[in-house]
């Protein structure tokens, strides 16, 4: 449809058009893939526009040299002379035609430099609109949520009106500033899912949804648990284990608990032989930060880890400031729980 178009455009707009859209692509495209390091597909792509604009810009040359050379003049026919005086046969006055109007060139090729015109400034104005909003704060756009839309809600779910699901966290965490909260405000998010799962060792009568986002550096997990354990039983529990780094403080009003983990690491062999299946290991060190679900901590809560593969964690004010932006984002949505 848009070639039947563009073939119904005058010559002198369609070839200068062709022309520009097919240099401003390539020299795009070799762009990406010179400094941005796309790769060399890229690099053939845009050789190859560019070589279609040269060759339009060949047949646009010969049809200006056709124009203006001169068109050849007629050979004048010389007729015999007559053997004998003929009376002159009565001659038909001449009927003017009137000229055909032929096409202005200096309209068509202002018509297409105005045209070319609209077409710059409205790629530049793209590039300067905001993306979703975050092109004015210097944050990059955040991965989209990946959901399971036909999974069937687990009977917890339903047997507890009040819970949220995955895609409620996912859509609450996964925000453009997450980045600067981290520390990594260059970084973008590469990945984010949401899920509905149940707490363990609950027979799946506990409803605890989880959303992930992850960054190259760090990655970010936040979880609601809909059981009767408080953050103080939590914080009694810490106690009788490794709690050296266990801090309680109160986030949003509510009683909160810093806590750190090691991430369980699995690997599992697939038949390509790069590796053997084993137990669980021990993973990189989590930090997590426990929020009930209000102040009067009558069970339940909400938990946010951050880890990463390096071992690298930010500082505890970083999982403060994520909460505080997050947990009163975080809304029930449409999603039918029968």
């Amino acid at each position: 449809m848009l070639g039947f178009l563009v073939r119904l455009l005058p010559f002198w707009v369609r070839e200068p058009l062709i022309i520009l859209v097919g240099t401003v692509f390539g020299v795009r495209i070799l762009y990406m893939a010179l400094v941005d390091g796309e790769g060399w597909v890229p690099a053939v792509i845009g050789a190859v526009f560019l070589l279609g604009a040269a060759l339009r810009v060949r047949v646009v040359v010969h049809a200006l040299r056709a124009r203006r050379r001169p068109a050849p003049e007629a050979d004048e026919v010389t007729e015999p002379a007559p053997s004998a005086p003929v009376a002159p046969a009565p001659v038909a006055p001449a009927v003017r035609r009137p000229a055909e109007k032929k096409p202005n060139a200096f309209a068509q090729a202002f018509f297409a430099i105005g045209l070319f015109a609209v077409i710059g400034g409205a790629l530049w104005i793209q590039g300067k609109l905001p993306e979703d909003g975050t092109a004015a704060t210097g944050a990059s756009r955040p991965a989209a949520c990946r959901l399971d839309e036909d999974e069937k809600l687990p009977d917890a779910y339903r047997s507890t009106p009040e819970a949220v699901t995955g895609a409620d966290l996912c859509r609450a965490l996964n925000r453009p500033e997450l980045p600067e909260h981290l520390g990594t405000p260059a970084e973008r998010s590469v990945y984010a899912s949401g899920t509905e799962n149940t707490a363990p060792l609950t027979d799946r009568k506990v409803a605890q949804p989880e959303a992930r986002v992850e960054f190259e550096t760090y990655t970010v997990e936040l979880s609601a648990t809909y059981n009767q354990l408080t953050v103080a039983q939590y914080a009694k529990l810490t106690r009788y284990g490794d709690g050296r780094d266990a801090r309680n403080l109160t986030v949003l009003g509510r009683p909160a608990l810093l806590t750190s983990d090691h991430m369980m690491k699995i690997q599992f062999d697939l038949g390509s032989g790069e590796g053997a299946s084993g137990p669980v290991e021990q993973g990189p060190l989590a930090r997590t930060l426990t929020v009930a679900f209000d102040g009067k901590d009558r069970g339940g809560s909400y938990d946010l880890t951050v880890w990463s593969e390096s071992g690298l964690l930010p500082e505890d004010s970083a999982l403060v400031d994520i909460a505080e932006a997050v947990l009163p984002g975080i809304t029930r949505g449409t999603r039918d729980q029968d």
